[in-house]
């Protein structure tokens, strides 16, 4: 069987687009939020927890399940899904993001690329042959080319030069593929240069895939920018297949993202955050560990009917963190996954009943996103500490 996207409805005063991603694991609605189960587990819950919390997919890495349980582990157990005992969708990234923030470890060229563990230090080399061949062995519903993703920054000759073994790569990865109820992806690239966005995505689009990825963002460039080469891809593949657009999960990217024509997102950072202590509520994040809610009663977010908020006030929660007990990251998690799930709903809802631009309006008005220049320093502190020296 083939996964295949439904166009249920495009919102009449912009590009928000509601629809249905069809998998052999079930149906999930769009625009959807995938929670990352980086190493087959979303951190801190169990599958059951994020069914009830409404998620119908989650994501899971190639590059990570291939170092750790291993391939062969995967294929005797069944697969991915039966590993974990996860019944809804899964998608499988490459691995190619993953090989790229580890840059000490790695050396690319046309055939492939060659890497050292970060775990152990034995060396592996991983081609787009490969990907494909572990992905059907892990058993996903949605699988990803691999591809080369350039930091931000970069210049036009190295972007233009990963932009195009990225093209090959998803050639080859086209070619290989041979599972019937498993889908590819390609990946569009092209660094924060318009033209090569628009490039990269037509070429794309001539090879037929099922569905679209945007790579390569969200890597420390502003938002506007971010937003700007979203918009340049987007005008550039097909209105009939789905559109995914890897690693953004801020709830005000999600909805700008939606405003521009994205269908999927996929993010660590809400449970990231929320192991940090940072929760969403409507108004924007939250530091739980502020002596500001040492003596509220009432939970974190009024407005939110989670398990967390149900049965906690912020005052227990803030006494969880300051004194470092192991619940307090899965009363957050499940709170800013909760937080999630009743947005991508909030979002999908008003695009069927026409009222998306005013959700848009209104939610913008009252979320008040992390600092510009803060979240830009978070992220490049994040992908430095992920450098293995």
């Amino acid at each position: 069987m083939n996964t295949n996207f439904n166009l249920v409805k495009t919102n009449p005063e912009g590009s928000a687009r509601a629809g249905e991603l069809i998998t052999a694991h079930g149906i999930v609605p769009t625009p959807v939020f995938l929670p990352v189960g980086t190493q087959a587990t979303v951190k801190t819950l169990t599958p059951d927890e994020i069914r009830e919390l409404g998620f119908k997919m989650i994501l899971s890495n190639t590059y990570h399940l291939y170092l750790r349980p291993g391939i062969e582990i995967l294929r005797k157990m069944g697969g991915l899904h039966r590993f974990m005992r996860w019944d809804g969708a899964i998608l499988t990234d490459s691995g190619g993001y993953q090989v790229f923030s580890l840059s000490p470890l790695r050396k690319i060229d046309d055939s492939g690329v060659t890497f050292r563990s970060h775990i152990d230090g034995s060396a592996h080399f991983l081609t787009p042959e490969l990907a494909v061949e572990y992905q059907e062995i892990i058993g996903s519903d949605v699988a990803m080319v691999l591809d080369e993703c350039t930091p931000t920054g970069n210049n036009h000759e190295n972007v233009l030069a990963a932009m195009r073994r990225t093209h090959a790569w998803a050639e080859r990865c086209l070619k290989v593929h041979k599972r019937t109820d498993q889908v590819l992806f390609a990946i569009a690239q092209g660094g924060i240069f318009p033209e090569l966005r628009r490039e990269s995505a037509a070429y794309l689009a001539s090879l037929d895939f099922p569905g679209y990825a945007i790579g390569g963002l969200c890597l420390g460039e502003s938002k506007e920018v971010m937003l700007e080469m979203v918009s340049e891809t987007l005008s550039a593949l097909p209105p009939d297949k789905a559109r995914y657009l890897m690693g953004v999960g801020s709830p005000e990217d999600i909805v700008e993202g939606v405003a521009r024509g994205v269908d999927i997102f996929d993010c660590a950072l809400p449970t990231r955050v929320a192991r940090n202590g940072a929760l969403f509520t409507w108004q924007g994040r939250r530091n739980i560990k502020n002596s500001v809610f040492s003596d509220m009663e009432a939970p974190i977010e009024p407005a939110c009917d989670c398990y967390t908020c149900r049965n906690f006030s912020a005052a227990y929660l803030h006494h969880l963190f300051v004194a470092e007990e192991l619940l307090a990251y899965r009363l957050a998690t499940i709170h800013n996954l909760a937080f999630i799930s009743s947005l991508m709903k909030k979002i999908r809802d008003s695009i069927l009943d026409g009222t998306f631009a005013s959700f848009r309006k209104n939610f913008l008005e009252t979320y008040e996103p992390t600092n510009e220049e803060t979240r830009i320093n978070q992220k490049q502190k994040w992908l430095r500490a992920r450098e293995i020296e």
